[in-house]
């Protein structure tokens, strides 16, 4: 494994991790009636690798799960982001990147 895809690794662990920890906290300060973690930060972690973190926190705790649209929005970040690392874990997703970037500075 490549450095890159090591730190890569690294970041989507403590990102879901982080997600996940938000997630519970935000479940017991709601049954607590204290101040809440916004959705928005919950949804930015989710777009920053901790969409599985933030799925799995949901259904454990059953947090926000009919919320809408933050449950949409969770479970569109969820599959980009299952996609994505389907897409690394086959080998697919180099090849994209280089095309897309290719495709982005090409001259006009």
């Amino acid at each position: 494994m490549s450095r890159v895809a090591e730190y890569i690794l690294y970041w989507l662990i403590a990102a879901n991790g982080i997600a996940f920890a938000l997630m519970i906290v935000d479940k017991h300060r709601a049954e607590a009636g204290q101040r809440r973690i916004s959705e928005a930060t919950l949804l930015q972690w989710a777009f920053l690798g901790g969409a599985i973190g933030t799925f799995a926190a949901s259904r454990m705790v059953r947090h926000k799960t009919r919320k809408q649209p933050f449950a949409a929005q969770m479970m569109t970040l969820l599959t980009l982001e299952l996609i994505v690392l389907t897409f690394w874990a086959l080998g697919l997703l180099g090849p994209l990147v280089t095309a897309a970037l290719a495709y982005l500075h090409r001259p006009a």
